[in-house]
């Protein structure tokens, strides 16, 4: 019995554990002991790389994006584009991560901010990933690219994603956007929460078809201004190595 007892905390233990994963999404519900009422801030973590984005919640106005790499054993940060505060690019942060609530609420203490961040979803379906551009069709040629200091990032996880174009050498972000998505039978579909280049395009639903090959997504469809696209996505850790 008592061999029964033991092996049963060990596995009740290891689920406990195991379930306590940063992988999804998350939303910011209080900072500094304050619940956050004024702004939408959402956080997706995914294959070792993290990205956030803001927007007030009665304008749309996008507020700002931040993002990078992570380490979720030692809890660490090393950000890739920040528009708060760019100084900060290139530099690894040791924040103190604790998972409150048992894996459904964490407290992030950077020091000069407590934040509380709830856990919106871990749902998962084929495109769930870090992925970078790699490729692009024209001419009915695929043109392909290098990622390096600049690239464009496109995160999913937990039902929610963002693109991020950048420059981690210039510390200069020139466009971002997320929100909702789904992918089911070659569909996806984005659904825009916020976009830095114009709050307008805000509650627009954008119709793509996918299909993920040898490891690369394929996504062709129509962009927000309507020109048709055809675009190549590897993971971000094949691609791309600091």
């Amino acid at each position: 019995m008592k061999k029964l007892l033991v092996l049963s905390l060990l596995i009740v233990s290891f689920f406990s554990i195991s379930a306590q994963s940063l992988e999804g999404s998350w939303e910011l519900v209080e900072e500094n002991g304050r619940e956050i009422t004024d702004k939408e801030v959402v956080r997706v973590y995914q294959d070792g790389y993290y990205a956030e984005g803001a927007k007030n919640t009665e304008t749309n106005e996008f507020l700002w994006a931040l993002g990078g790499e992570y380490s979720e054993a030692d809890y660490q940060e090393m950000p890739d584009f920040n528009t708060k505060n760019s100084e900060v690019v290139g530099h690894t942060f040791n924040p103190k991560l604790t998972f409150l609530d048992g894996s459904n609420k964490i407290e992030i203490d950077n020091v000069t901010e407590v934040q509380v961040w709830e856990k919106i979803s871990s749902e998962e379906n084929d495109l769930n990933g870090n992925w970078v551009i790699t490729g692009r069709k024209r001419d009915g040629e695929i043109n392909k690219m290098t990622p390096g200091d600049r690239r464009t990032v496109k995160i999913l996880g937990g039902g929610r994603f963002q693109w991020i174009a950048f420059n981690s050498a210039t510390k200069e972000l020139s466009g971002t956007g997320g929100g909702t998505y789904s992918a089911e039978d070659g569909k996806y579909i984005e659904n825009i929460e916020f976009f830095s280049r114009d709050s307008g395009r805000v509650g627009a639903s954008l119709d793509f078809q996918y299909e993920v090959k040898d490891g690369e997504w394929h996504h062709q469809g129509k962009s927000s201004k309507g020109d048709p696209i055809y675009e190549i996505w590897s993971p971000y850790s094949e691609a791309y190595t600091k």
